[in-house]
């Protein structure tokens, strides 16, 4: 693929953070319906720009115990920088050589496609880090929201409500703000789950560490999907002999029977399509492992087997039909959720946090025009992100599928298309930002 210039340039020169504390004036105010990723990137550079912003997040505990490990992209970095936090070696683990090993533990084929590997808390932590504490309200769920023509005003499950000149939903997949605003945008199951776990690189045998700790390692049964790569460890440590070994295994899952089952407790209770790891019948931890002794190299099969607490997810997509309106917007996984094959969840995150920022800015004050713009923008990268996603991910989709139903948009399942498109680069992906 040719190489062009990233779809979403962020500027180079670090911001001040809090506008107000260097006496700049303020802007409007701004309410980020969601802390995680996506809001505390919105939340940071609106602040930075002179924006009065109060993030309100559902959850009461510590955010950083969630999440695995990640894919970077140099824009994810641009948009920290932006921010003002330092991308240094500590941002994750470096790693250039992809394989990808057949059933009987041989090289299948190889490839060079340097990439830093590191952990949703390892992103997570600098930025709730930088936002003041007078603007973070954790345990406080939004119930309901009432636009107007010169404000938008919120209520919570605390029985409180705010009002700002700007609202921003980025409270993810399940998205309260998008279910009130949008209702019949909803996520769609893609046919398949992931498979998920960390292994500690300390647990790791002498003869596995060496083979696969220092590599990006693929497994491809048919219709399936594996990924293995190193990530920063417990604390986010990227020092050797502390990091962790991540796994990502795709396998089709069919939605109403065996997805259930597998979401259902040894008490019987069906959580609904995800359940809580430790909550994971043992029986069906004693199977997956099993089924990997069966279809992966016994190197990989190793890593899922002295895996501590596997887990898995649905894998979904969603497309909003708006994500900029009025004193709305929506930005994030509550706008458009991309299959993860393409590593661009957290980075399109934020995309779209800077995008909006910038759009706010050029706008001059007048929100419903920069909402408006915003929309038509984040509207057409977000909807190439989830096709690109479709396309790597459509041959475990349609596995079970009559080869003549399948859609011509589907990347051939070789290991040469496997190891290239996984994660590539967004510069190199036209698709992203043409035209």
């Amino acid at each position: 693929m040719t190489t062009s210039s990233p779809p979403e340039p962020a500027a180079s020169a670090p911001a001040a953070h809090d506008a107000a504390a260097q006496g700049g004036r303020r802007k409007g105010r701004a309410l980020v319906i969601g802390g995680s990723l996506g809001g505390l990137f919105a939340a940071n550079l609106l602040l930075a720009r002179g924006w009065d912003v109060r993030v309100y997040e559902r959850a009461a505990d510590d955010l950083a115990t969630r999440g695995a490990g990640i894919g970077t992209h140099h824009e994810l970095f641009n948009v920290m920088r932006e921010i003002g936090i330092t991308i240094d070696e500590t941002i994750g683990v470096a790693v250039n050589r992809r394989m990808c090993l057949a059933r009987d533990g041989s090289l299948v084929y190889e490839t060079t496609l340097p990439q830093t590997m590191s952990a949703w808390a390892r992103i997570y932590r600098p930025l709730k880090a930088l936002l003041p504490d007078r603007c973070y309200r954790p345990g406080t769920a939004l119930t309901g929201l009432q636009e107007h023509t010169d404000r938008v005003v919120a209520t919570f499950s605390d029985g409180s409500r705010d009002e700002a000149d700007l609202l921003i939903g980025a409270d993810g997949i399940r998205s309260t703000v998008r279910a009130q605003w949008l209702p019949a945008s909803v996520p769609v199951y893609a046919g398949y789950i992931a498979w998920r776990g960390v292994l500690e690189e300390s647990a790791m045998p002498p003869a596995l560490h060496a083979q696969l700790m220092p590599n990006y390692s693929f497994g491809l049964p048919e219709g399936e999907m594996m990924l293995a790569y190193p990530v920063p460890g417990r604390g986010e440590d990227v020092r050797p002999g502390h990091r962790g070994y991540n796994f990502v295994w795709y396998r089709p899952t069919d939605q109403h029977t065996t997805l259930r089952d597998l979401c259902t407790d040894a008490g019987g209770h069906c959580h609904g399509e995800s359940i809580a790891p430790p909550l994971i019948r043992p029986e069906l931890i004693s199977a997956i492992r099993a089924t990997a002794r069966e279809v992966l190299a016994p190197q990989i099969a190793q890593v899922v087997e002295l895996t501590t607490q596997p887990f898995f997810q649905a894998i979904y997509d969603l497309e909003s039909s708006c994500v900029g309106r009025g004193r709305v917007a929506l930005l994030g996984d509550a706008a458009f959720v991309a299959r993860p094959h393409i590593g661009a969840g957290v980075s399109k995150a934020a995309l779209d946090a800077i995008d909006l920022a910038n759009g706010l800015d050029a706008a001059g004050g007048d929100i419903p025009a920069a909402l408006a713009a915003y929309d038509v923008r984040r509207r057409r990268f977000g909807a190439r992100v989830v096709e690109r996603s479709r396309w790597v991910g459509g041959y475990i989709q349609y596995h079970n599928t009559p080869r003549a139903q399948w859609p011509g948009n589907i990347m051939p399942f070789s290991p040469e298309h496997v190891l290239r498109e996984i994660g590539a680069p967004l510069a190199q992906i036209r698709e992203l930002h043409a035209g």
